[in-house]
């Protein structure tokens, strides 16, 4: 399946991460820290508050104690008579009374780094990295905007392993190897594929008998990229499977992005996917990353023996991670596709900003070479 021009749908992000112009106009502040050399305009919704200017700070500079911060006025409006502002005596002051002003913050370095990560919710953190992704996204070139755009949205925005099983770090090291193959994210941009989870699959729970023999299940997608569900590990909790077989399994879970029954449509985009990843796939090994911490590829290699991919694409219902392990965090409960979403749209935000702060630190490289070499 051939997919149209992106552009327009880079657009649709774009707006969504850019201040509204039909409801409120926006708002932008000098911020100044000198500790940092930090002289730059962000820019804000008029409903934010000064205490989501804060925490946007603190997700700057988290090596600081913003809860103990000043904020000076350099440039105060006449309908504000105080020339200092504080997060215990401020938070709720409108950021569109300090439009065109400019702030100079005094901070101290923070004893405990999750101190504000604790002190605030994840609601409130969201929020920040909102702001603090809009401001950022505000002083790139369009060509660098887009490109972030593209690198926050269209990927896997959380992998889980299973808690309850061994050597869980190393089957997060899979889910990460296959969210960064040269492939996999070539297709997930050119057909724009947004996956809220990528987590493991328990073999055991996925397994089950019959007369005609065993079947295992591959892999689930879940309400359209929800959530992605891959069996990585044998059957016997002893190793990991071969990687491009799970790369392969993969493939076919996101051709389930936009078809949920196995038909002829469906089985032409798998196809297509499966041939795209391999040829923006430079790597062309199974052993290339992690010194042959997972098997080598054998080529050819489809649906074993009693290995099926999956039942087609499914929607609905609460999803347990494994049939019984829960989130990271070792919770076991169920998510629920609200949670899903949070989760993940947390992550795209947090994304957005890693990708923003490269695209910056490209440009900065890009200006002192600029200069006449590097200092």
């Amino acid at each position: 399946m051939e997919t149209s021009d992106t552009q327009p749908h880079i657009d649709q992000h774009a707006n969504e991460l850019e201040p509204s112009s039909t409801d409120s106009p926006a708002v932008e502040i000098t911020i100044k820290f000198p500790p940092e050399q930090h002289n730059q305009t962000w820019t804000f919704e008029s409903q934010d508050t000064f205490a989501h200017l804060v925490q946007a700070l603190g997700l700057e500079f988290p090596e600081y104690d913003w809860a103990k911060s000043k904020a000076l006025l350099e440039k105060r409006p006449p309908t504000l008579k105080k020339g200092m502002l504080t997060p215990s005596t401020d938070p709720d002051l409108p950021l569109s009374t300090l439009h065109t002003t400019t702030l100079r913050f005094l901070a101290p370095k923070s004893t405990t780094l999750d101190s504000l990560k604790t002190a605030a919710t994840e609601a409130a953190t969201l929020q920040a990295r909102r702001a603090l992704a809009r401001s950022r996204l505000a002083r790139l070139p369009p060509s660098q905007k887009k490109t972030a755009l593209s690198d926050a949205t269209f990927t896997f925005h959380t992998l889980s392993a299973l808690p309850h099983l061994p050597n869980s770090q190393k089957s997060l090291s899979f889910l990460q190897r296959l969210k960064e193959d040269p492939g996999i994210v070539h297709v997930m941009k050119k057909h724009e594929y947004s996956v809220g989870l990528l987590t493991e699959m328990d073999p055991i729970a996925n397994t089950s008998a019959s007369e005609g023999g065993v079947t295992r299940i591959l892999g689930l997608n879940r309400n359209k990229g929800e959530v992605i569900e891959l069996r990585l590990r044998t059957d016997r909790y002893d190793g990991w499977r071969d990687y491009r077989g799970v790369r392969k399994t993969l493939c076919h879970e996101l051709a389930h992005n936009v078809y949920g029954e196995h038909d002829g449509d469906f089985w032409r985009l798998c196809r297509q996917i499966e041939r795209e990843v391999e040829g923006a796939d430079w790597r062309k090994s199974g052993r290339t990353v992690g010194e042959g911490e997972f098997a080598p590829a054998r080529g050819g290699e489809g649906e074993g023996e009693g290995e099926m991919m999956d039942h087609g694409g499914w929607e609905g219902g609460t999803y347990v991670l494994g049939g019984g392990g829960g989130w990271p965090d070792g919770s076991g409960r169920g998510l629920a596709a609200r949670e899903i979403r949070a989760r993940a749209a947390e992550a795209r935000w947090a994304g957005l900003e890693r990708a923003t702060r490269e695209k910056e630190g490209e440009g900065e490289g890009e200006g002192r070479g600029d200069g006449g070499g590097e200092s």
